[in-house]
Formats: C-alpha cells, structure tokens, sequence
C-alpha cells in the first residue's frame, strides 16, 4: 500500500481535510458533523483563533484515499503562560485501520514541531482540541465533546504517544429532590450577596470583558489552560447566541465586581446526524457547561448557585437529563462540585504525549 503525508494549502484540500470526519464516522448511529465554520479560519489563519500560533494541516493518503488527518499547532501563547515548550496535535481522525498512514502522519506532525522548537507533542487537549474517549464509546457526548472510535488509542500509542492526564464526564436525571437542592443553592448565593444575572442582561459593553477576566483568572493555574483573547470570547459567545447562551449562562457579580461565569449552551440534538430510523436516548440530549469562578468567591457556594440556576432554566424548558463538564480527574474541588449538584461520572476520557526530544 503506498502511503503518501501532504500538507493541504488549497481551500478546496483543506475542506476536505475537514470532511474526512464525515467519512470516518459514517457507520455511527449518531454524530456530530464537523464545525467547517470554525475550522476553516483556524485553517486559513482567518479566525482570531489562529492569531500567535503557527499551524500546519497534515493528510495522509493510502493508495490515493484520504485516510487521516491532523493539524500540528505551535501556539506561543501557551508558551508564554507555561514557560513550556509543548506543541499541539489537533483536529485528529483516522480510519482506524489506517495504522501505517497514520503513523506516518503523526511522525510528519511531530517533525515539523520539533523543527519549529518544541520539545513534546500533546493530543487531545488544547487549541480547540478535546481528550480521547476511553469507554463510552457508543452513546452521543455534549456536543463540544471528542467522540472517537475506539481503535485512536492504539493508533496514538504506535505512533509513540503515551496517556499524559486523564479527565472524567458528568451527566445527573433530574429529579424533584435535585430540582428543590438547585432552588436552595441560588438562594444561598443570594444571601451570600451574589448576583447572578443572565448574560443577555448583561450590558453588551461589559459583557466579553468582564467573561474575559473571569476566564482567565479563575483558569490561569488549570492544567493545560491557554488564556483566550477578548476577539476569541466574542466570537465564541456570537456563534453560541443562536442556540441560547446568552439566556442560559450567567456572570456573576459582588459589589459590582465580576467574579464568576457559567458557559452554558442548552442541548442542540437537533443538529445531530442520525443513521434512518435511530432515535437519540433521552440522556444523550445534554447541554454543555463550564464554570469559573475567581479566588476572592470561592468556597462560598458560588459555583453551585450558578450552575443551580442554570440547570433550574433548563429544567423550566423541559430537559430530563444533564450535563456537568469534563474535569480532570484529580480535580477535588469541581468532582465535588458536580457530586452536590446530583452528577455521576458517566465517561472517561486521556490526552495524550509525545517526547520530541
């Protein structure tokens, strides 16, 4: 079989770079397509995302076939913030029997890296990027949520990455007992003088610079966190606005200052692919969430009248099931978190390395 690694410049090879995903997960009962609109200015270097990183695509083709892809992301900005020379291997599918062009993929990602001054490679976390599934293989995840097949872990591992960190994912049934704790929880944060208003009454003047201090104050000594742009926030929040953020997130204020954030985007199952005739399972129709929360407020309950707000809307609007987050799985204070809000782990999830040098 003649394998063959390309670098995609065209618009048109760079589409198809992104296609491919289709393409490998065609015999899914149930998908997410691939966000062409976001990707491709990230490609093209268009998009705000792109802004202090080098990118370069990567496909590899089997006997003419397209087979696999990854995009290798030298990102200066996790560089300042780490003082740690790691590149990024991101936007990675394969056909899982696709074990020679894939390994000759990868090996043409991480040479290109090395060239340009890193010292590892990191998959599945960073830059767009999201951690493998380890055994919740079949049922459709959050949508912002990796869903790769299960033969990634022996295609990463030939290609030499070794599991770096591992991360856990929540999802709770709603219930009358939980709806009553979530309405005690806001009430407590009230009492605790916070205010909770939703982003949408947020000023739109205030409302991406005050998400932007949250944000990377509450996430700047996170495992693996690159700080955000103010443009990267605002074009975030205006292409999640369509499927609700803006009446389902809050900002959190004390005195006027900001202080914490709740991300919170309803579930969007309506734009999943389906196989004819499969029906999506009740608890496979999830919202995505994230929390922040700065040092001033917390351990006083902030985290929890947030998210207890956001879930009580989203229960108002007829969901049944819900998503926590993804969390790092040594990460005490949001596993306990999600546990007080009535969430059990329901995946597990690597990222993984690869030593350059």
């Amino acid at each position: 079989m003649a394998v063959v690694v390309e670098v995609p410049e065209r618009r048109a090879d760079l589409v198809a770079l992104i296609r491919l995903h289709d393409a490998v997960h065609a015999t899914r009962r149930a998908r997410w397509g691939p966000e062409q609109s976001t990707e491709l200015p990230l490609l093209t270097g268009e998009s705000p995302f792109a802004a202090d990183r080098r990118i370069r695509p990567f496909v590899a083709r089997a006997d003419g076939r397209l087979v696999a892809r990854a995009v290798a992301v030298v990102d200066e900005r996790y560089h300042r913030h780490w003082h740690e020379r790691i590149g990024h291997v991101v936007l990675f599918e394969a056909f899982p029997d696709a074990h020679d062009a894939t390994h000759a993929l990868l090996d043409a990602s991480c040479a290109w890296l090395a060239r340009e001054g890193v010292t590892a490679a990191r998959a599945g976390f960073g830059v767009f990027d999201f951690p493998f599934v380890t055994d919740a293989y079949d049922p459709l995840p959050p949508s912002v949520l990796r869903h790769n097949p299960p033969g990634y872990h022996a295609l990463l591992r030939e290609a030499g990455f070794a599991p770096e960190r591992g991360f856990v994912d929540y999802k709770l049934a709603v219930t009358p007992a939980l709806v009553a704790r979530w309405e005690a929880m806001v009430e407590a944060g009230r009492r605790a003088g916070f205010e909770l208003p939703w982003l949408r009454e947020v000023p739109f003047e205030r409302r991406t610079a005050d998400l932007h201090l949250v944000w990377d104050d509450a996430f700047r000594a996170h495992w693996g966190y690159t700080p955000f742009s103010e443009d990267e926030l605002a074009l975030v929040v205006a292409s999640l606005a369509p499927a609700g953020m803006l009446d389902c997130s809050v900002l959190a204020y004390r005195d006027g200052e900001p202080l914490g954030a709740l991300w919170l985007v309803p579930e969007t199952s309506a734009h999943a692919v389906l196989a004819p005739g499969h029906r999506l399972a009740a608890d496979e129709r999830l919202n995505t969430l994230a929390i922040a929360v700065r040092e001033p407020a917390r351990r006083q309950g902030l985290n929890l009248a947030m998210a207890a707000r956001g879930y009580l809307e989203l229960v108002r609007r007829g969901a049944r099931f819900l998503s926590y987050t993804l969390v790092l799985d040594d990460n005490g204070p949001s596993r306990r978190t999600a546990e007080k809000l009535g969430a059990t782990v329901c995946a597990s999830y690597v990222c993984y390395r690869r030593e350059l040098r």
